[in-house]
C-alpha cells in the first residue's frame, strides 16, 4: 500500500459514477483522518498522472511515512504475506515484484477473536483481467469460509483501482456477483476510514509477483491469503458466478428459448482479445460452417460476429445482444456446452458446470484448467518455422504458420463434448 496526501481539493470520477474526493492536508494531524490517504502502488501512480492532466503545479501528492501510520493506534492487522514497505520494494524491482518465500499461517494471524461480527477489508483487485478476477474469486470464497469457522459474521469489503481505471465498473461486475462481498468501493481510501476496519489484505503488487509463473491462480492467491493451498481438497475449488439478482434483456431470453426448442446449444467462442490466442479468422469461419453442417444435434450460438455472410436456421447470432459482461455470462449459462479458445469464456462456463472444450496454444493450459472438472482442453501447437535470417521476426517469412489448425478435428471436439 501507499500512503500519500495531496495538496488541493479535489473529486475524481470513476467510470461508474462515483465520486472520490480528495481533501488537502490538514495540519496539526496525527494522521488518524480523511486528508490522509490509502492506495495500490499502480492506482497512485495513475492518480498523479491525473492531477499532472488537469494542473501539476496545483494538485500533486506527497508521500507520508508508513510506520508511523502503521503504529496508528487502531490500525488494522494484516492478514497473509505482509506488503510492508511496498512502495521501496517496488522501486528497486522494475518489472517484477518479489515476496519472500515465507510461509505464513492466517489462524495465527487472527488476534481479534472476542468479537462475533469482524470487518475485514481489501485494498487491490485480484487480477487484471476478467479470467484472473474470476479465477481468483474462488480463493476469496476460501478465504470467507475459513474466517466463518472462527466469527459468526465477516463482513468483506474491496477497494478497487479507479483513478484510470477504465475498466472499473467491469470489474466492479464480476465481485458484485460474489454473495460473500459487502461493498465495493473505488481507492482511494482515507486513512480515517481504514482504521474502522479489524483486518485488511494488501493485494497491491501481488499480481506481478513470481508466484504466479508456478502455481495456479487459486492456489497463488491461497498462499498470499496465509492459506496452505495443498490441505484444501481440490473440489473445493470451483468457480462460482451468481446470477440470480441480475435482470436481462427480453429479446435475449426470447431468442434464446427459440432456439432451445431446435436443439441442444453450444457456444462457439473462436476469438480472444489476445490475438495469438484467437483461432486465425479464416479458420474460425470454416470451423463454425464445419459445426453446422456435420452436427445436426447442435444449435450453434456465437455472441462475436464471426461471419455476418452466414445464414443458417441451426445458427444464433448474439453478437448485437452481448453488449456487456453480465449479458454474456447469462448467454453462457444458458448453453448445452461451450468450444473457446483461451478467454474467460471457460472460466465462466465451469462456474455454471456447463461441458466446455477449450483450445490452448500455449504450454501452462495444464496449470489453467487443473481445478475445472468441466473443462476439457485442446493444445494446438505452434507449427511456423521463420525463414529470417535476421534477429527479428518477418511475417513474409514465416510458413506452415496456421498448419495446426488445419489439423483441428470437429469430430474430436465434439466428442469430448459429449464425453462429459
Amino acid at each position: 500500500m501507499i500512503f500519500f496526501r495531496v495538496t488541493g481539493n479535489i473529486n475524481i470520477k470513476t467510470t461508474d459514477g462515483t465520486m472520490v474526493n480528495y481533501y488537502k492536508f490538514r495540519r496539526p494531524s496525527n494522521l488518524n483522518n480523511e486528508t490522509a490517504y490509502i492506495s495500490t502502488y499502480d492506482d497512485y501512480n495513475d492518480l498523479k498522472g491525473v492531477f499532472k492532466r488537469i494542473d501539476k503545479d496545483k494538485f500533486f501528492t506527497r508521500l507520508l511515512n508508513e510506520d508511523k501510520i502503521r503504529n496508528l493506534e487502531g490500525f488494522p492487522i494484516e492478514l497473509g504475506i505482509s506488503n510492508y514497505n511496498e512502495y521501496t520494494k517496488t522501486q528497486e524491482c522494475e518489472s517484477e515484484y518479489f515476496l519472500e518465500d515465507t510461509i505464513i499461517d492466517l489462524y495465527k494471524q487472527l488476534k481479534v477473536i472476542d468479537k462475533e461480527e469482524v470487518k475485514l477489508v481489501i485494498i487491490g483487485s485480484l487480477g487484471k483481467t476478467i479470467s484472473e478476477m474470476i479465477a481468483s474469486s474462488t480463493a476469496l470464497r476460501i478465504l470467507h469460509s475459513k474466517l466463518k469457522e472462527i466469527y459468526k459474521t465477516i463482513k468483506i469489503d474491496l477497494y478497487l483501482n479507479a483513478s484510470n481505471n477504465s475498466f472499473y465498473s467491469r470489474d466492479k461486475s464480476i465481485y458484485e456477483k460474489l454473495n460473500f462481498i459487502e461493498n465495493i468501493y473505488p481507492l482511494s481510501i482515507s486513512v480515517k476510514t481504514f482504521t474502522q476496519y479489524d483486518y485488511f489484505i494488501d493485494t497491491s503488487s501481488f499480481i506481478n509477483s513470481a508466484y504466479f509463473k508456478e502455481l495456479n491462480y487459486v492456489d497463488a492467491w491461497l498462499y498470499k491469503f496465509g492459506i496452505d493451498y495443498k490441505k484444501i481438497k481440490d473440489n473445493l475449488k470451483f468457480n462460482e458466478i451468481d446470477l440470480s439478482k441480475v435482470t436481462i434483456k427480453k429479446q435475449i431470453t426470447e431468442k434464446i428459448n427459440k432456439a432451445k426448442e431446435k436443439g441442444k446449444l453450444l457456444l462457439y467462442h473462436p476469438y480472444s482479445a489476445n490475438l495469438k490466442k484467437s483461432i486465425p479468422q479464416t479458420y474460425a469461419i470454416d470451423i463454425l460452417k464445419k459445426l453446422l453442417k456435420e452436427n445436426e444435434d447442435y444449435v450453434i450460438v456465437s455472441a462475436l460476429n464471426i461471419d455476418s455472410k452466414i445464414k443458417d436456421e441451426m445458427f444464433l447470432d448474439l453478437s448485437k445482444d452481448s453488449k456487456s459482461l453480465t449479458e454474456f455470462m447469462y448467454i453462457i449459462s444458458q448453453m448445452n456446452s461451450v468450444l473457446t479458445v483461451d478467454t474467460a469464456t471457460f472460466h465462466i462456463s465451469d462456474s455454471f458446470m456447463i461441458p466446455t472444450v477449450a483450445i490452448f496454444n500455449n504450454e501452462e493450459y495444464e496449470k489453467e484448467t487443473k481445478y475445472y472438472p468441466f473443462v476439457k482442453s485442446i493444445r494446438v501447437y505452434d507449427e511456423s518455422k521463420n525463414l529470417s535470417k535476421f534477429i527479428f521476426d518477418n511475417e513474409d517469412l514465416t510458413i506452415y504458420k496456421f498448419e495446426s489448425w488445419k489439423k483441428l478435428k470437429i469430430s474430436k471436439i465434439i466428442k469430448l463434448l459429449e464425453s462429459f
